[in-house]
């Protein structure tokens, strides 16, 4: 395989997984998530959503192995995958709640100015 054919299947890949972040459900499961292992059931309770669709969520995150699942019994508990998944979810709050801060301080600026 030529490398331009391998930088583009890992452009491809990134995308998938940025793709599969993109949504304010499955960003909420991450978070959920981030503090420890959790059933459907579990999820489902704290989401206040259909288990179909939480069952959803967790089946695209599991095909960019964002998250992993174990069975015991008849529940299915997930975790994440690697810890880094949650580092990148804390850096983007962090970068959106920077924004917020600044385009409150723009608000503030042209109120006073008004």
């Amino acid at each position: 395989m030529k490398h331009d054919e391998l930088k583009h299947g890992a452009y491809d890949l990134q995308a998938r997984i940025c793709s599969t972040m993109a949504n304010a459900k499955r960003l909420e499961i991450l978070d959920l998530l981030a503090e420890g292992e959790r059933s459907v059931e579990e999820l489902t309770q704290a989401m206040g959503i259909p288990k179909a669709n939480v069952s959803q969520h967790l089946a695209l995150m599991r095909q960019v192995n964002m998250v992993t699942a174990r069975k015991e019994g008849q529940s299915v508990y997930y975790r994440i995958a690697n810890p880094k998944v949650t580092r990148v979810c804390r850096l983007m709050k962090e970068v959106m709640f920077e924004q917020l801060n600044r385009s409150q301080r723009l608000v503030e600026e042209f109120s006073k100015g008004a």
